[in-house]
Order: structure tokens, then C-alpha cells, then sequence
């Protein structure tokens, strides 16, 4: 079983930056690929980006050049860096998992940018 927890959410001004956190425990395989998905209120959860286990990120156009992600292999821990954010970015951020086919959640974590 895994479990993921995140941290790290708040309350921003449009332009500021956050950082979030998500760690994993539990059985891990080595490849497994972390990543981050967003929901706004009223929309769809959708991707933010993801890295696979050698740390190369993929990212949403839409964040591309504000957000990074990076790893921490020797943690289980997986980082969003969110940088220049607009309140459109505002959104219930999940951390995810992805090992033998099989998806993990974590709680999420509240990220609301105010103009």
C-alpha cells in the first residue's frame, strides 16, 4: 500500500509563489512517476505535470515556465515550485502516483491565488 501526503497549500497574491510537498510511503517501486493534478471549483481535475524516476518533468502548457517539478528519490518526495501565480491557478492540488498500473492519491491541498 502507499500513501502520499501533501503540504504546503495557503493563500497567495497573484504574482507570489508557493511551494508544495508530497510524500510517499509505503511500497515504492523505484520507476514509479509522481506528478501533480489540479481541480478548480467546478471544473475537472486536470494534469499539472509529472517526473519520472530519473527526475525529467513533463509539464501543462499552462504552467510551463512558471511551475517546477522536482524529486527527492531518497525522500519518496515529490515538490511543485509555483511561481508568478494567477488566481486562475486557484485549486484543490493533488499529488499522485503511478506504479503497476495502479494510481494513488493524495488528500490534496487548497491553493487559492487572489488578484
Amino acid at each position: 500500500q502507499v500513501q502520499l501526503v501533501e503540504s504546503g497549500g495557503g493563500s497567495v497574491q497573484a504574482g507570489g509563489s508557493l511551494r508544495l510537498s508530497c510524500a510517499a510511503s509505503g511500497s515504492i517501486f523505484r520507476f514509479a512517476v509522481m506528478g501533480w493534478y489540479r481541480q478548480a471549483p467546478g471544473k475537472e481535475r486536470t494534469l499539472v505535470g509529472h517526473i519520472n524516476s530519473g527526475g525529467v518533468p513533463d509539464y501543462f502548457s499552462g504552467v510551463k515556465g512558471r511551475f517546477i517539478i522536482s524529486r527527492d528519490s531518497t525522500k519518496n518526495t515529490v515538490y511543485l515550485h509555483m511561481n508568478a501565480l494567477k488566481p486562475e491557478d486557484t485549486a484543490v492540488y493533488y499529488c499522485q502516483l503511478r506504479q503497476y498500473g495502479t494510481e494513488y492519491w493524495g488528500q490534496g491541498t487548497q491553493v487559492t491565488v487572489s488578484s
